[in-house]
């Protein structure tokens, strides 16, 4: 059977994470959110929540160098064989984003110049209900960003678009200077994600 153009494009993230030796696609979306908005800088402290596969923490990692630093919190552990991978700069906790315990607080820390999320709730087929779901997840990322990044630090979100969506927009833009939405052409076409970003953190 003929494969369509949106397969295709599919495919062609999929096998390019392979050769490249990612575990998920999802990588290239905060590469071109990098790329676009230089979000994150060498020596960096980055939080990275739902960090599971663990693509964005190897890549943001990677981006901040041995200077910086990058933490993860996710509630399924990483596989050994992206822990393995993990460099000195970065470490991951186990734990559960939407109630971050005072243990887990304590180990996680503070002064971050970064939050980025690519949480998403398990999906159930349908798009207002995932739509509200995924605005419960960012308002929990926002809070976090809100309580843990320095002043002037920035925070990258993913979103499913729906009847909340401005109101997140709306959020975001109380908190921070600045704010762009973004939709990475690495998202698949038929997604209805779009990420927000909040530069300078008031």
């Amino acid at each position: 059977m003929k494969k369509s153009k949106h397969n295709k494009w599919a495919d062609h993230y999929t096998l390019k994470a392979k050769k490249e030796h990612f575990l998920a696609r999802s990588v290239y979306k905060l590469k071109e959110i990098q790329q676009k908005y230089k979000v994150i800088k060498k020596r960096d402290r980055v939080l990275d929540l739902g960090c599971s596969p663990g693509s964005w923490l190897l890549y943001a990692a990677d981006l901040t160098g041995k200077k910086g630093e990058v933490v993860g919190v996710d509630l399924k552990p990483l596989s050994n064989e992206v822990s393995m991978k993990l460099p000195s700069n970065a470490r991951m906790y186990v734990g559960d984003v939407l109630s971050i315990s005072d243990d887990l607080s304590e180990l996680i820390g503070g002064n971050y110049n970064v939050v980025i999320s690519d949480m998403a709730p398990a999906t159930t087929g349908n798009k207002t209900v995932d739509a509200a779901r995924s605005f419960e997840l960012c308002k929990t990322a926002l809070v976090i960003a809100q309580d843990l990044l320095k002043p002037g630090g920035a925070f990258v979100c993913k979103i499913f678009q729906g009847e909340d969506f401005k109101n997140f927009l709306d959020l975001v833009k109380t908190g921070f200077n600045k704010q762009k939405t973004f939709k990475p052409e690495s998202s698949r076409k038929s997604s209805k994600e779009m990420y927000i970003i909040g530069f300078g953190k008031r």
